[in-house]
């Protein structure tokens, strides 16, 4: 870094640096930041801090260990303060479009590290021990940052009083399904005033229905993925009024579905539609050149449950006695494809057109690019304590770290930093210093200690020293210091 850009970074940090509730977080902050942001392997506390202090490479050690893992500040603290720096520069270049929700898995073994638990991996692709953690990100065009960001406790993990207070779970922390987590963290953006955008999800939010209808309730709109299988009413339908009371007891007030009036699938709906329906949309420049898929979209009623799209019965599966709004369907079904790939329920006005549904909906892809860079370059899953204060922290870290890049790099270049256009955006970051000579980090083998050759090896004698006699030369110590010592502890 030059000197500017280190000044720069410096006044970034001092801006935070307000929200940690004492003066002297300041320094540990700035410290940890910059070891998140060097060309690391490891990003854990020990590397991080041989590298930014090596002189003190054990007290910055402990210094950096205490400030991530015992310290008592607040991590929504930090990350409001981290908005009020970053959004600015974002809005700068345009509106904020889009709230991503999301979650992030991390690789973890064990079962004594918070949250720990065999759960889907979406690094792994694939069922395994790891932590997962839902975040809340706001998105523009260029740019995209987490303002949000909670690790989700296994129901496990919730019930297991004693492994709860090993890891300081607070007591407030009960089960909560990730929908409920991602629904909070929205709420929370909503009354902090955050500038609003769609908000975007994947099926995991999206196939559960108080997760929709909370936002519509929030006023905001959404364009969030359901499964395949998500009931539908087309073409004007709606389900059948409540049975007819018996006479006895409360009259029946839930809607219905029969075999005669059934709702339909929403890929089954969208294969059975003509060819002229479906329309090449273009969404963005990749890498590769223009991304581009075949779409459709049409104004329907959702038909499945409340919490699910998966009926149980045939005549008690609804559940409610009001229709649910309607909302448009959009489905997307690449060519050569042997059906339909992705479908999306979105509340936004009947007369949106289809390629900005589209772009809306293909937003998306900034959290996975957030993730990315946040666990590759930013060392997001590389914390190694097992507390749940020091998740936390070292994840607001990162992520004020990675506000720092988002800043530098709009700064850089008005333009899209991934289309190419804008040369090279990527800022600067501060070079690691040379490790200490010697230095051996924690859990090395010990076949790799190399004896230091200037100390001096000869052993103690074995058998104690009668009254009179001299101390033996010290093993530790170096030749010449060890005859000064001798002759300090001689016995008399």
């Amino acid at each position: 870094m030059s000197g500017q850009e280190l000044a720069e970074f410096y006044g970034y940090i001092a801006e935070l640096a307000g929200s940690l509730g004492h003066a002297d977080r300041e320094v540990p902050f700035r410290g940890y930041t910059t070891g998140l942001l060097l060309p690391l392997e490891r990003k854990s506390v020990e590397p991080m801090a041989a590298r930014i202090d090596p002189a003190r490479a054990m007290a910055a050690h402990q210094s950096l260990h205490h400030f991530v893992a015992k310290a008592e500040w607040s991590d929504a603290a930090l990350l409001a303060a981290f908005c009020g720096s970053v959004l600015p520069a974002m809005q700068a270049h345009g509106p904020i479009a889009a709230w991503i929700v999301d979650d992030t898995g991390m690789p973890k073994k064990g079962r004594h590290s918070v949250g720990v638990a065999r759960q889907y991996c979406g690094q792994l692709g694939k069922p395994e021990n790891c932590q997962v953690a839902v975040s809340l990100s706001l998105a523009s065009e260029l740019a995209s940052l987490p303002v949000n960001y909670r690790l989700y406790l296994p129901e496990a993990w919730a019930n297991d009083a004693e492994r709860r207070r090993k890891a300081g779970v607070p007591e407030k922390i009960d089960f909560q399904t990730k929908p409920a987590i991602a629904l909070a963290q929205i709420e929370a953006a909503v009354a902090a005033g955050l500038p609003k955008g769609v908000v975007l999800a994947d099926a995991g939010y999206g196939a559960d229905m108080k997760f929709q209808a909370r936002l519509a309730e929030l006023g905001l709109d959404f364009i969030v993925g359901v499964q395949p299988r998500a009931k539908i009413w087309t073409d004007g339908r709606q389900p059948l009024p409540p049975e007819p009371w018996s006479g006895k007891g409360r009259p029946p007030t839930n809607l219905r579905r029969d075999k005669e009036h059934p709702a339909v699938e929403a890929k089954a709906w969208a294969m059975t539609l003509p060819t002229e329906t479906w329309h090449d949309v273009t969404w963005r420049e990749g890498t590769k050149g223009q991304l581009a898929s075949r779409f459709t979209a049409a104004r329907v009623r959702p038909a499945h449950l409340v919490g699910c799209g998966v009926p149980t019965a045939p005549h008690r599966d609804y559940w409610r006695n009001t229709p649910w709004p309607e909302v448009t369907v959009l489905a997307e079904w690449p060519e050569g494809e042997p059906e339909p790939t992705k479908i999306w329920f979105a509340n936004m006005p009947a007369c949106t057109p289809l390629a900005e549904l589209v772009r809306l909906a293909k937003l998306r892809w900034r959290i996975e690019r957030d993730y990315l860079e946040l666990k590759q370059e930013l060392g997001l899953g590389h914390y190694e304590g097992r507390g749940w204060r020091g998740f936390h922290h070292h994840a607001s870290l990162c992520i004020a770290a990675y506000g720092y890049l988002v800043q530098q790099r709009l700064a850089l270049s008005p333009s899209d930093p991934t289309n190419g256009q804008g040369g090279n955006t990527e800022p600067e970051r501060p070079k690691a210093a040379r490790l200490p000579k010697g230095y051996i980090p924690r859990g090395s083998p010990r076949k790799t200690r190399k004896a230091r050759p200037e100390l001096h090896r000869h052993h103690a004698h074995p058998n104690r020293c009668p009254t009179g006699a001299h101390a033996a030369t010290m093993s530790v110590l170096s030749a010449t210091a060890a005859a000064r010592s001798s002759a300090i502890l001689t016995i008399e």
